[in-house]
């Protein structure tokens, strides 16, 4: 029986899943490593090596016998002993007590294994994944196809045929490693293809190490380099290739090669994959017609166009077709678009409708139900109008409504119809205007998700891309105009919000005005105060589309939306709303997925919520005129800021237990969440970084300061993190303007402590220096005993960067007192991790080893935390100076581990720098090269300074490798970085780039 399924991803062998109980187990056998036999999950003894070759010669054979002289050949070859049957037959018998019987049989002088249930052998399955993955990437699923190959290759546990003698074993080794390679080919080809570029540069560079005149490899590895931006390295990759096969071989690169380096030397644009969009099916005009005129100037919504294309035409029978539950015949399609006012459903639904009426010969009907308006069309009214235009006379169309309907889907038997309903309220609104026919097809357009119409195909419509917009505003403008001046007409189409209403609005305003420039109308859009009154022209304004919506709301509706729209930040969790509504999570939702279904909130993900940035400025003006009181705004504010500070606050408890920041925090009204999964603290914090900074920078000026430069460095690890590194900066940046605007010298003490803190991680040293140092003078004026102890640290970090070692120790010994008077262990042993680095600068190994120690106790006291990671790392670095590598590694895989599970991506990169380090001074230039193409991957604590000194690393493990091209080229790169950070480290890679080797 074939187990195959058609969508659902790989197959999964019959043998390898868990059998009903009481079944007996299966035998499995694996190749790809040790040959090895188990039924179940019990090891089978399988014996000597040469009765493990026999078994292993059988089983490739795949059921096939092979002769008794065929098995002595495979053994022993050409020499083989003089009782050599007699042994291949003691082997065989031996194999068969182990086995189920009747698996291994004797047939014509010699023998067979049969009898395997599907999926036994690890090479079979293989096999089947590799067809399969070939299949899958045909048919476009380049990420099936990714996935069937890894798995394919994780069965390989090791060599294959491991410990197997005999000279048919080697040739099978040989080939089953020949296979192996080509697997991993096509799985990189594929990284590739995907744009997994920088990612896949680690593991080339491995593998190149390991198979160095294998050229396929190697013209990935250009590929890759050169799509991670790379282009030297790459170019170098292949003066390194030429001179190595030159050199082994007396050969040149083969043509494939040659041809990509001279594509990277012309940055042959066709690099890239280019995509080729789908044909779209050929249309003729047929009639009669009710539609509006299709807009001339339609743009865009290309993917939306080709989807409800064919949808319309599978229902009319020419294209696939929708088929029904039972009998397998067309039905009726639905195809209900929902969206904002001014998004372009109408635009795109008749755009679409003439389109597909070849698709529909026998006419297409329209009506504007008016679902936005006070008083929405009826449905007894528009059903008379549809008789009326299919031909029905007025004395034969009955009064209720629902004889007009049955009538209505009798007259539309047997023909093919395209029914437009635009602007409808909600389904009810809609059902009695469906044609109950196959062939006949409805459009339904809404602000609303038409959920409550069974069947129907829903299309949610968005707002433009920005290449669309642009497209949409210069159509309108003219080319002449805009070409001068894009950038501003970026502006002008962002400031939008990327609305086709908007958009068009704008561009008519400019078309009319001659002696405006794109720059003029950027400038009045810039103002958001202004912004929605300037996007009106004639009829058309964006603040009416949006009234309509809004004066359909009940109150509670009304005011969740007026309160929501206050918050900045690209979007809001249901827990954050309820802050800012002062509600229940439960009656939060329900009035937020309400406004969800009217098309003023739009659902982000689940659990999350955004408005259009043109709506939240409705939103704004709304709460500015209508809620009551006043003071609702800023208290709504208030209790957000309250949550997210008590729910950081209680993050960065958990991730750092025992740390005293949290008990010198501003006090908070509003509660926040609670966690007891460290997982689920990270979770959230990194899914709120964007709303969280955006709410500390609304607070900047505002009597709510202090609590959020609080709330910001209870987030600091966003910053570590490297995920949010450039919003916390700015975010910290905008806190010191505003503290030391309102004279707050506690606050601007705090904010400063947390810039050296994210400039420290970006490695712009001398900044750092200055920040650290006014914030040491402002928390000693506020006698801010806690910052004083932080800043106390980063100013000794900053010494060690400068290697000025003395004072960076006095610095430490000063953090450590104050963390010890203030009982803060996680800062003592930050401070103590920090001080050893120190004592390694000064030459003090033994007293460096010793003193990072000491931190690493009181950090294991604490438990597996983050910072656990931090005393593994300084325990590290200390024993690789010490010479003790073996220990350093094991310390840094630790540290790696830890920072992985807490998704520190920086910490993670300078960790893979540290063991790329110990592995070159254990003369393991292949692995240290490997970690540090990681460290370049994952970006590093240290900024371009450090990627300088990852890039230096690199270069000396790949000249140890004989690179000595691309060592160079990363030298040069490492020079031109460290250079720009006015680094100490400059000198030593002049000195490699001057050296002979280089």
């Amino acid at each position: 029986m074939d187990d195959r399924g058609g969508h659902g991803g790989p197959r999964v062998p019959r043998q390898w899943r868990p059998g009903p109980s009481g079944e007996p187990a299966a035998l499995r056998f694996d190749v790809l490593g040790p040959v090895r036999a188990r039924r179940g999950e019990e090891p089978l003894a399988t014996g000597s090596p040469q009765q493990r070759a026999l078994l292993a010669a059988l089983l490739l054979r795949e059921g096939r016998t092979a002769t008794a002289a065929e098995l002595i050949d495979a053994l022993w070859g050409e020499d083989p002993p003089s009782q050599a049957l007699a042994a291949v037959r003691t082997y065989a018998s031996r194999l068969r007590k182990v086995l189920d019987q009747g698996v291994l049989v004797s047939e014509s002088g010699g023998y067979a294994v049969r009898g395997l249930g599907e999926g036994a052998l690890d090479l079979t399955v293989a096999q089947e994944w590799s067809g399969q993955a070939e299949k899958a990437r045909g048919a476009g699923d380049l990420a099936l196809a990714r996935d069937l190959l890894n798995r394919a290759l994780a069965l390989w546990d090791g060599e294959a045929l491991a410990g197997v003698p005999g000279p048919y074993a080697e040739a099978q080794r040989v080939r089953l490693e020949e296979w192996r390679l080509g697997l991993l080919e096509s799985r990189l080809d594929m990284d590739l293809e995907q744009g997994c570029h920088a990612e896949a540069v680690s593991e080339l560079t491995a593998l190149t190490a390991a198979y160095p005149l294998r050229e396929r490899l190697r013209e990935l590895l250009m590929l890759a380099l050169y799509r991670a931006g790379r282009q030297a390295e790459a170019l170098a990759v292949y003066a390194d290739t030429r001179r190595l096969l030159a050199e082994e071989l007396g050969v040149d690169p083969r043509a494939g090669l040659r041809e990509l380096q001279r594509r990277i030397l012309q940055a042959d644009p066709e690099l890239a994959e280019p995509s080729a969009p789908a044909a779209q099916p050929a249309v003729a005009p047929v009639r009669p017609a009710q539609l509006p005129a299709n807009v001339p100037d339609f743009t865009g919504r290309t993917s939306f166009v080709r989807e409800l294309t064919e949808v319309l035409a599978g229902t009319s029978g020419s294209g696939g077709g929708r088929r029904g539950e039972g009998d397998g015949g067309r039905v009726m399609a639905v195809s209900a678009l929902a969206g904002i006012g001014g998004v372009g459903k109408t635009t795109l639904a008749v755009h679409v409708a003439h389109r597909a009426r070849p698709a529909f010969p026998d006419g297409q009907l329209y009506v504007d139900l008016q679902g936005a308006g006070a008083r929405a069309a009826d449905p007894e009214t528009v059903l008379g109008s549809f008789l009326r235009a299919l031909g029905t006379a007025d004395s034969a169309i009955p009064d209720s409504l629902e004889d007009r309907a049955a009538l209505y889907r009798s007259v539309l038997d047997g023909r093919r119809v395209l029914v437009l309903l635009d602007n409808a309220r909600d389904a009810a609104q809609v059902r009695p205007l469906l044609p109950g026919t196959e062939g006949c097809a409805a459009l339904v357009t809404s602000r609303v998700r038409m959920v409550g119409l069974a069947g129907a195909h829903l299309v949610d419509l968005d707002v433009m891309s920005p290449d669309e917009a642009i497209a949409l505003f210069t159509r309108i403008v003219g080319e002449e105009r805009v070409g001068s001046e894009r950038e501003a007409a970026l502006d002008v189409v962002a400031a939008c919000g990327f609305l086709p209403l908007a958009i068009r609005i704008a561009a008519s305003r400019l078309a009319a005005r001659r002696t405006w420039t794109v720059s003029v109308l950027a400038a009045k859009l810039a103002d958001e105060r202004r912004r929605l009154d300037e996007l009106q022209a004639g009829d058309l304004a964006v603040k009416a589309t949006f009234e309509l919506g809004y004066g359909q709301l009940e109150p509670a509706q009304a005011r969740a939306f007026r309160l929501l729209g206050l918050a900045d930040g690209p979007d809001i969790s249901l827990a954050a709303a309820a802050a800012v509504l002062n509600l229940p999570p439960d009656d939060t939702e329900d009035l937020l997925e309400s406004l969800v279904d009217t098309s003023l909130l739009e659902s982000a993900a689940p659990g999350r919520y955004r408005f259009h940035d043109l709506v939240r400025l409705y939103a704004r003006a709304c709460a500015d005129r209508d809620e009551r009181p006043p003071g609702e705004r800023t208290a709504a504010l208030s209790r957000l800021l309250d949550f997210y500070l008590a729910t950081a606050a209680g993050v960065y408890a958990i991730e750092r237990p025992g740390d005293r920041l949290v008990d010198h925090l501003e006090a908070t009204e509003y509660p926040g969440l609670r966690f007891t999964d460290g997982a689920a603290a990270l979770d959230w914090l990194y899914s709120e970084a964007a709303p969280l900074l955006a709410c500390v920078q609304q607070a900047a000026g505002t009597d709510r300061t202090r609590r959020a430069v609080d709330l910001l460095w209870a987030a600091k690890d966003l910053t570590e993190s490297g995920a949010n590194s450039r919003q916390y900066e700015t975010t910290a940046e905008a806190m010191c303007v505003a503290t030391r605007a309102t004279g707050d010298v506690r606050a601007e003490g705090r904010a400063r402590t947390v810039l050296t803190d994210v400039l420290l991680v970006s490695g712009r040293i001398q900044q750092a220096e200055d920040e650290a140092r006014r914030a040491m003078e402002l928390a000693a004026s506020a006698a801010d005993s806690t910052a004083m102890s932080w800043v106390a640290n980063n100013r000794g970090l900053i010494r060690l960067h400068q290697h000025r070692y003395a004072e960076g120790n006095a610095f430490f010994d000063q953090a450590i007192d104050g963390f010890r008077a203030a009982g803060n262990k996680p800062g003592e042993a930050s401070a103590l991790s920090n001080l050893s680095r120190a004592q390694l600068g000064a030459g003090n190994v033994t007293e460096a080893v010793e003193i990072a120690r000491r931190g690493l106790a009181l950090y294991v006291e604490m438990g597996r935390t983050m910072r656990l990671a931090n005393g593994h790392y300084a325990v590290g670095v200390a024993l690789t100076k010490a010479g003790r590598h073996g220990d350093a590694l094991e310390q840094f895989s630790e540290a790696l581990g830890i920072f992985g599970e807490h998704r520190q991506r920086l910490w993670e990169g300078a960790t893979n720098f540290r063991i790329a380090e110990a592995h070159l001074a254990a003369r393991q230039p292949a692995h240290a090269a490997r970690h540090a193409e990681q460290a370049l991957a994952l970006g590093s604590i240290g900024g371009d300074r450090m990627r300088g000194n990852v890039l230096t690393l690199l270069g000396r493990a790949l000249s140890a490798l004989g690179q000595a091209d691309r060592a160079r080229a990363c030298w040069q790169e490492a020079l031109s970085l460290l250079e720009q950070n006015g680094a100490s480290e400059v000198d030593d890679v002049r000195a490699l780039l001057t050296s002979p080797a280089a």
